[in-house]
């Protein structure tokens, strides 16, 4: 994507937090600041273990909903493309050149079905989960008008309780459908499972983990006896990716998180019972305060309440302090607890979100920093894109 700093007439404060070459201590608050270093050493690092276990990287686009992120995990971290939940989210990473996208949800609205159809039009591999035989029709007609061709994969709901199918008779049911339908071209499996990646307890994410691979295999096994082989089975992500990566079927991984890295997903643990954000991962995302009052002498309030972050997993966390908390927040307020009175108006913190994604999704940049100075201004390229 063009450089949005190198036009002359974005004003910091209106129009960014920030510009390139900015000292740090000058960033307007509050914004999202990325540690560079950190969020490079993530990248390669998982690019690394995916390689080394002979797996595929589709990072999960609906985390930080940038194309300079995702180019920047193809580049650094050998990712093969992105995942989307949405179709508008996924044209934006089309558009931004990335050659392979999954739309990881079902298309059933007409008119999102014919934007998802010419998706291909931008020069990407486009994929869409199906779990409903009748959504195949529909598919292939649009496919077919545009001159186009859909890869798809049969979703598979082997935890989470939401979208997919359950037995290998309906995968192998809906894949025959696909394979024989017009323009459409069944790709593989989907099999991620969002909730078990928070479990906290290491064995407890195994076991459910397992319950996935089983039912991944017995799939697969049906689709054998159906004369269908999956190119790709697809799943996996930052809480689970070791299991999925030695299960002997799983090819694909789905990794999000572990790039910026959140407080919730934080809190999990490893299998020596260690915090991932301890050693397996750096936290690479924040939200940048300022104190703007300090008229209780026992608490400061910043300038980071709601409307910049999402709390459906819990308060941020103050990165690398322990003598402050923030403790309490509203619209435009954060209340941190300061007993020993420490902080001054116009301090900076920085603030673990309690969840990423959704926090992500309320700003319009993020600043790149290295050093001390500002070396990135990079748009949510598809905040927003929710339809």
């Amino acid at each position: 994507m063009k450089d949005v700093t190198d036009f002359d007439d974005l004003e910091v404060g209106f129009d960014v937090p920030a510009k390139v070459g900015m000292d740090e201590a000058d960033i307007q608050t509050p914004c999202l600041v990325l540690d560079l270093d950190a969020l490079e050493r993530n990248i390669v690092k998982m690019g690394e273990y995916a390689k080394a276990h002979g797996m595929r990287h589709r990072v999960h686009g609906k985390m930080h909903k940038s194309v300079d992120v995702a180019l920047l995990q193809e580049k650094l971290g050998g990712a093969v493309g992105v995942c989307c939940q949405k179709v508008s989210e996924a044209e934006v990473f089309a558009r931004g050149g990335i050659k392979d996208v999954l739309v990881s949800n079902q298309v059933r609205d007409p008119a999102k079905i014919d934007r998802l159809a010419r998706l291909p039009n931008f020069g990407c591999r486009t994929i869409v989960c199906v779990d409903d035989i009748a959504n195949v029709a529909d598919l292939s007609a649009a496919a077919v008008k545009h001159g186009n061709e859909l890869f798809c994969f049969v979703e598979m709901d082997v935890g989470a309780g939401r979208c997919g199918v359950t037995t290998p008779d309906a995968v192998a049911e809906i894949a025959q459908a696909i394979d024989a339908a017009d323009n459409l071209t069944f790709y593989g499996i989907q099999a991620y499972q969002g909730a078990m990646q928070h479990i906290d307890s290491y064995a407890e994410r195994k076991a459910k983990t397992q319950i996935a691979i089983d039912m991944v295999k017995s799939a697969v096994a049906a689709l054998d006896a159906a004369g269908l082989k999956p190119e790709l089975v697809s799943g996996g992500g930052t809480g689970s990716y070791y299991f999925e990566s030695n299960s002997g079927v799983f090819n694909e991984l789905q990794c999000g998180s572990y790039a910026f890295m959140d407080a919730d997903y934080g809190r999990i643990l490893d299998e020596n019972g260690q915090r991932i954000d301890a050693g397996e991962w750096e936290n690479a995302l924040f939200i940048l305060t300022s104190v703007m009052s300090h008229a209780k002498a026992e608490k400061a309030i910043c300038d980071a309440g709601l409307k910049a972050q999402s709390v459906d997993s819990g308060l941020p966390v103050i990165f690398g302090r322990r003598d402050v908390e923030y403790v309490k927040c509203s619209d435009e307020h954060g209340v941190i607890a300061d007993p020993e009175g420490v902080l001054n108006v116009n301090d900076k913190l920085k603030l673990v979100p309690g969840h990423c994604d959704p926090t992500c999704n309320v700003h319009d940049w993020y600043v790149g920093v290295r050093n001390g100075k500002v070396e990135a201004v990079w748009p949510v390229s598809a905040r927003g894109k929710a339809y």
